[in-house]
């Protein structure tokens, strides 16, 4: 009497696929499959299935699983592989240029406010260099600009809301202290304020641009342009 290996306790289970199977009591009863499964092995050519394959019915499966496996481990090895090249230095930033055509411009027509917020119209200060302050006061930078002005020549700082006042030094040109609430003059130069620098611009008589310096850095950066506004 056979017994149901599949629906059976005890028993490894096996694949749903193969249905419902039966192991005798007498192996002679499998004599006639077991006949017939030798004729068709001795029919197929042995470099055509695999000594694996023709032994367990489970061969194929497994090795195309394995395939599977191996080729998802290299997949995977071929990303997360750290790499020894070493990665180009990213090139650090340059200092802001003033816009091609900015200098030989006539300077806007705008009305900056003092401290009382009356209106200053700007092109009645000239000829003179105006330092943007509303990056940095710089107040240094502004004492130095005011010492080496020629006659005649007004140092102008411009900040963003209010303005930022700094002692004229000595003998020095006179500081005029103003703010430009609306940033006209940034917008005019297409100049973002620099963290922790001033920007100059140097206006002659008939107030044309004659000179920006889009971060000062030393007097060297604008002395020849401020000695020629008094021209």
């Amino acid at each position: 009497m056979g017994k149901p290996d599949a629906d059976g306790p005890g028993l490894p289970d096996l694949p749903p696929e193969w249905g419902r199977v039966v192991v005798p009591d007498d192996a002679s009863a499998l004599a006639a499959e077991a006949e017939q499964l030798r004729r068709e092995l001795r029919g197929t050519p042995r470099h055509s299935v695999p000594r694996a394959v023709a032994r367990s019915p489970l061969a194929l499966p497994l090795l195309v699983l394995l395939v599977a496996v191996l080729t998802t481990l290299a997949g995977l090895a071929a990303v997360t592989w750290p790499r020894s090249g070493r990665s180009a230095p990213e090139p650090s930033p340059g200092p802001y240029a003033p816009p091609a055509g900015s200098v030989g411009r006539p300077l806007p027509a705008l009305d900056l406010v003092d401290a009382g917020q009356s209106p200053v119209p700007l092109r009645g200060l000239v000829p003179a260099m105006i330092i943007l302050v509303d990056g940095c006061p710089c107040p240094d930078d502004v004492t130095t600009a005011a010492a080496l002005a020629p006659a005649g020549v007004t140092i102008v700082t411009v900040a963003d809301d209010r303005p930022v006042r700094v002692t004229s030094p000595p003998g020095g040109a006179t500081v005029r202290p103003l703010a430009d609430p609306a940033g006209g003059l940034r917008a005019f130069l297409h100049l973002p304020a620099p963290a922790g620098a001033t920007t100059a611009l140097l206006v002659d008589r008939s107030g044309v641009l004659v000179g920006v310096v889009p971060e000062i850095r030393s007097a060297e950066d604008y002395r020849a342009d401020l000695a020629r506004l008094a021209a």
